[in-house]
């Protein structure tokens, strides 16, 4: 692993891209212990208002995530990057500073949440498309997977430390923590040195969605992958966002236990990203969805109240089978999909595989209230399970194989 990173570190560009990953991961793996915690710890405060927080950041990103994907395949992809992530960092700090001087709201943090959320919509789609312009095609598996650990070491530190910046210190200097990476990590990347984006005839932006839509609707495993995802999000992302945090905010220790269930998520996927090292893929996609059917796992434990070291041994394998989806995906992508047209299909995707979580997550907290948190997460984990396993009846997905792409 250690010569396969030397060697992609020649590569102009690699080094302070997996730094910034490194740093602004730290403080994602601060932010969802902070927000979910802070916000629960405001006077009168539900498991609706934390929906309603939580939902407020993501439903921007799906509503202008298009649009990023257009602007992705026109301008220089890390400038983009750089240029949210350090305007970001400033709607963060707001966050914050609001926690810290005693006048924060749900209100406000929505706003905040919902600024940022549109940020995120440009920033996806363009992160996406950095690595393939750094790396050749052929070292795109052992790329992705060194920005996949680097990513993870920063998170799992993040929150193993969240949780006790949030019980010894508060919510706002946890979130001001998570603000400071985010602009060194945009720097970091705004600085990169990649070639100029290629000269393209400037058409409208109807044509370049529809041109998108095309590349993306043309092929069936991606428009499979994409629909599974579209319900897995919904319950992936409504566990990780309200029904976690509710089902650990009993007893003195919430904050703390449910960042061990987030560094151990982390912790499976920085083995999963060692793995991706020595795997072959021969069937990437198969291999994929049949990882990503062992993350219920951990949602149904949590649902049967089992106990905390058997909960955190199921989000550790969790974490292993996204990380391993996680390569295998990004990989496929960046190998099958025109380089010209490529932000704008991943930003089909993200679209799509994101649809329905601002719904998953705003009504998480009115259901689980109405028939309990358990309850609520045993039909999460149902719905996540039959959902992986359904992309694998197309020939399309269980054929797939890595290849340039023309």
């Amino acid at each position: 692993m250690f010569k396969d990173l030397r060697d992609l570190s020649r590569f102009n560009g690699f080094l302070p891209l997996i730094l910034a990953r490194f740093i602004s991961n730290l403080g994602n793996g601060l932010s969802p212990i902070a927000l979910a915690y802070g916000v629960l710890s405001l006077k009168g405060a539900t498991g609706s208002d934390l929906s309603l927080v939580m939902a407020a950041r993501v439903t921007p990103m799906i509503i202008f995530m298009l649009l990023g994907g257009v602007i992705g395949d026109r301008f220089k992809r890390n400038r983009i990057v750089g240029g949210t992530d350090v305007i970001g960092s400033l709607f963060a700090a707001t966050s914050a500073v609001s926690f810290i001087d005693g006048f924060a709201s749900v209100w406000l943090l929505c706003l905040m949440g919902g600024l940022f959320g549109i940020l995120n919509a440009l920033w996806w789609p363009a992160m996406s498309g950095v690595l393939p312009e750094i790396l050749p095609k052929q070292s795109l598996q052992k790329g992705n997977a060194v920005v996949g650990l680097l990513s993870n070491f920063g998170f799992v530190a993040g929150a193993l430390a969240g949780g006790t910046i949030v019980t010894l210190f508060g919510s706002g200097w946890a979130l001001l923590v998570d603000a400071i990476s985010f602009l060194v990590a945009g720097l970091l990347v705004w600085n990169i040195d990649l070639p100029p984006m290629p000269v393209r005839e400037r058409n409208s932006m109807f044509h370049d969605l529809k041109v998108g839509w095309f590349e993306f609707i043309s092929r069936s495993w991606v428009v499979a992958i994409v629909i599974s995802f579209t319900f897995m999000n919904l319950c992936f992302e409504a566990t990780v966002s309200v029904l976690g945090p509710l089902a650990f905010n009993s007893g003195g220790h919430g904050p703390r236990n449910w960042s061990f269930n987030l560094a151990a998520i982390t912790a499976g996927m920085i083995v999963g990203g060692i793995a991706s090292f020595k795997i072959h893929f021969s069937r990437p996609l198969v291999l994929g969805m049949l990882s990503i059917a062992l993350v219920p796992a951990w949602i149904y434990f949590m649902g049967f109240k089992l106990s905390l070291a058997i909960i955190l041994v199921g989000a550790f394998v969790a974490g292993v089978a996204v990380e391993i989806f996680g390569v295998v995906w990004s990989t496929s992508m960046q190998t099958n999909i025109p380089e010209q047209s490529y932000s704008r299909v991943v930003s089909y995707d993200a679209f799509g595989s994101y649809a329905l979580a601002p719904l998953g997550i705003a009504f998480a907290g009115p259901v689980a209230s109405w028939i309990g948190i358990s309850h609520t997460l045993l039909v999460a984990a149902s719905i996540a399970l039959f959902v992986a396993l359904i992309p694998l009846v197309l020939k399309s997905v269980r054929d797939l194989k890595y290849q340039p792409a023309e």
